[in-house]
This record gives structure tokens, C-alpha cells and sequence, in this order.
């Protein structure tokens, strides 16, 4: 993102899970500002799943922060999303919609021109090993 689309900030709204600090602390570490939401053990069939929605923290804080930004890159292929992504193309605020792969909400269809899709990126983002030992690049 920095090397491509010159951001600045990048803020990734995670549900927070106790043992998980070292992932936190690499994702800062490369330049991630972390917003954490509390997380709930959900049981469904008998099964238990930690859920940590985050959806209205990305959108809450995507205006708290709107005249600090040129434009936005959102990362998701949720159409929970469509009427921020929508008011931001509006305002000429909206930069790129990063989804996973071709299967994103057909709500965001509409915003094709703006749709880059990571795993079309996958070689490119991938970290390589190089010959040096323990290191890796881009």
C-alpha cells in the first residue's frame, strides 16, 4: 500500500484475542495502527467461534478521521460496507476496495472500477526467502 498507493496510515480493526500479542505487536511493528474491539465466544451447532465484528468501528472511524485523509482504501469484500464506500465515492474520498478474490458481496458490484482483488496479487505481496538465512523480502 505504502510503495504503490503512498498511504500514510493503515488501520486494521481486529477483534482482540488474549495470546495473540505477537501478532499484534509484528503487525505494528510494519506500520499498522491496531484498532481492537472485544471479542465473544459464540456457540453455534455445538461449536464454539470467537467473533470480533468490527464492521461499525471501521465505519465510525473512517469519518472520525475524514479530514485527516486524500482518500480511502478499504479493505473488505463485505457489503455492510456499501453506503460508507458509496458516500466516499461521492466526496471523491474513495482511493481502492481491496477484496480477498472474486467472491465479494455483489452489493460492491458496482464499484468494480475501484475493486483491486489480493489474490490476483498473491506473487507480488508474497514474502520470498532470500539466501541469506532467516530473512525474507517482499
Amino acid at each position: 500500500l505504502k510503495n504503490k498507493y503512498n498511504t500514510t496510515k493503515a488501520y486494521l480493526f481486529i477483534g482482540y484475542m488474549a495470546g495473540n500479542e505477537s501478532l499484534y505487536t509484528s503487525l505494528q511493528k510494519i506500520g499498522y495502527i491496531l484498532i481492537f474491539k472485544p471479542t465473544l465466544e459464540i456457540r453455534e451447532n455445538g461449536k464454539t467461534k470467537t467473533k470480533g465484528n468490527v464492521d461499525a468501528e471501521l465505519v465510525l472511524h473512517t469519518m472520525i478521521e475524514y479530514a485527516n485523509y486524500h482518500q480511502a482504501i478499504i479493505v473488505s469484500g463485505d457489503g455492510d460496507f456499501h453506503c460508507l464506500i458509496e458516500y466516499l465515492e461521492g466526496k471523491n474520498k474513495l482511493l481502492r476496495i481491496f477484496v480477498p478474490n472474486k467472491k465479494y458481496s455483489s452489493l460492491l458490484r458496482k464499484f468494480n472500477d475501484y475493486i483491486v482483488r489480493v489474490d490476483l496479487l498473491k506473487n507480488s505481496l508474497e514474502l520470498k526467502k532470500t539466501k541469506i538465512s532467516g530473512r525474507s523480502k517482499p
